[in-house]
């Protein structure tokens, strides 16, 4: 059974949803999952001063957190982090940079890896963060699977860097159905392309 693990950091709930249907996509597809939520940096001010923020932080703080060996295990990889400026957050980007002892032994290598994200504007860097996200990757020695335009859904989100939503301001704008097929395609994607590597 090929294995895939959704590593997300999400700080008012718009990338964990989209994780969590990435996967529920991955286990109707075959794999064996694990969902996974990198922990929080902020201070715990800087949570407070956000209502919708301190909500999804005390909702999720139970939930299973990603290690090293959640990534090793996998044999496909979709991370998930919200634009902060054009780039990766840094909760997902701490818990990727503590991969090191990993990395030098290769063990991060010759798997498939795609991304997502969402930002709170059409053009808030979704693109920027999935390409900043990819250059991990390729030091990983990994293979981007990204979505492209394989499938038709693909023109309704329209990303081909990985899957994003936009949530607009205020209360965040909940996932679409365009989101939803193009968050089951990617799932379905990287499935069949692990699958591939395994046989």
């Amino acid at each position: 059974m090929t294995k895939l693990s959704v590593i997300y950091y999400s700080s008012t709930g718009t990338i964990h949803a989209m994780a969590k249907r990435l996967a529920e996509a991955g286990e109707k597809a075959g794999a064996e999952v694990r969902l996974r939520q990198v922990p929080e940096l902020a201070p715990e001010e800087a949570i407070a001063s956000n209502a919708a923020w301190s909500q999804h932080f005390d909702a999720t703080k139970s939930e299973a957190k990603a290690t090293a060996d959640d990534v090793v295990w996998a044999d496909a990889v979709l991370f998930g982090t919200p634009t902060r400026y054009g780039n990766v957050s840094s909760q997902l980007k701490q818990f990727i940079d503590t991969l090191g002892p990993q990395w030098g032994q290769g063990l991060l290598a010759d798997k498939v890896y795609a991304g997502f994200t969402a930002s709170m504007t059409a053009h808030g860097g979704q693109e920027s963060t999935l390409l900043a996200l990819y250059n991990t990757i390729h030091h990983f020695g990994g293979l981007v699977v990204a979505p492209g335009y394989t499938d038709p859904v693909k023109f309704g989100d329209g990303n081909p860097y990985g899957v994003s939503h936009v949530t607009g301001g205020g209360n965040d704008a909940p996932l679409g159905d365009a989101q939803l097929n193009a968050l089951d395609h990617m799932a379905q994607r990287v499935v069949k392309m692990a699958s591939k590597l395994n046989a």
